[in-house]
C-alpha cells in the first residue's frame, strides 16, 4: 500500500478517529484544530497535530498542507468556517479534498465548491443501521449511491453446500456475490473475491452481495423463498 499524506482539519469524534485511524494504518497525517484540549489529547497519537485557525491560509501554509495528497474538512457545527477552509485548500492545489456536511444545503454547498467527496458520517450511519436492522442478519450494509448498495451477511443455510451457479443469485434475485469471507483451519481468515460459478458456500461463509436497494431491502423476503 502506497504510503500517503493527509490533513484532517478539525479534531472532534470524526476527524479524531479518522486522524488517528489513518496513522495506524501507517500513513503521514498532520492533524489542525482551533481547540487546545482536542490538539492536547492527540499529541500523543498524531506525531504531527497543530493548534491554529484552518481560516487563515498564511497558518495553513506554514503548516505545510499545501503538500498532501488528501485534504478533509471535518469541520462540523461552523459551516462558515467550512465552507472558507474548503476554498482555501482549493487555491492551495491539494489534490484530493474531502468534506464533511451536516445538512443537505451544507453538502450541496461543498460539491458546487468543487470537493472530491462529500461526507454525511450520522446519516450514513444511520442508513446503515437501519438496514442492518431490519433484514435478519445483515452485518454490514455500505451505500455505494442512491440506487446501489452491498450487504455483508453470513450465508443463509439455504445457501451451504451449494455453488453460485446453482443458486443463480442473479437471474433469481438480481443481485452479484462480489466476494466470500472464509475462516481458515489456522484460526485465520481468506477473502475470495470474484468467486467463480462453480465456488461453493460453505458453513461459516460471510457473503457480500451487491444490487439494486430495492431488492436489498426485499433481502430476507427473498432469501425465503430460496
Amino acid at each position: 500500500m502506497k504510503r500517503k499524506s493527509f490533513a484532517v482539519i478539525g479534531l472532534g469524534r470524526f476527524g479524531a478517529t479518522l486522524a488517528t485511524s489513518l496513522v495506524e494504518l501507517g500513513h503521514d497525517v498532520i492533524g489542525i484544530d482551533r481547540d487546545d484540549e482536542h490538539v492536547r489529547s492527540l499529541a500523543d497519537v498524531i506525531p504531527n497535530v497543530l493548534q491554529l485557525d484552518a481560516t487563515d491560509e498564511r497558518a495553513l501554509r506554514a503548516a505545510g498542507i499545501q503538500d498532501v495528497d488528501v485534504a478533509v474538512i471535518s469541520i462540523g457545527e461552523d459551516i462558515e468556517s467550512s465552507v472558507l477552509v474548503v476554498m482555501i485548500a482549493r487555491e492551495l492545489g491539494i489534490p484530493t479534498i474531502v468534506a464533511k456536511a451536516v445538512t443537505p444545503l451544507h453538502g450541496r454547498i461543498l460539491e458546487r465548491l468543487g470537493v472530491s467527496r462529500v461526507l454525511f458520517p450520522e446519516r450514513d450511519m444511520a442508513i446503515r443501521l437501519a438496514h442492518t436492522l431490519v433484514v435478519s442478519n445483515v452485518l454490514d450494509f455500505i451505500e455505494l449511491s442512491r440506487d446501489i448498495s452491498i450487504v455483508e451477511m453470513p450465508a443463509p443455510p439455504t445457501f451451504v453446500g451449494r455453488t453460485l451457479r446453482e443458486l443463480e443469485l442473479r437471474p433469481r434475485f438480481g443481485l452479484t456475490l462480489i466476494a466470500i469471507k472464509r475462516s481458515t483451519q489456522d484460526g485465520g481468515q481468506i477473502t475470495m473475491v470474484a468467486p467463480t460459478a462453480d465456488d461453493r458456500v460453505q458453513e461459516g461463509d460471510v457473503l457480500s452481495l451487491l444490487g439494486p436497494n430495492d431488492r436489498l431491502g426485499g433481502l430476507e423476503s427473498l432469501l425465503a423463498k430460496s
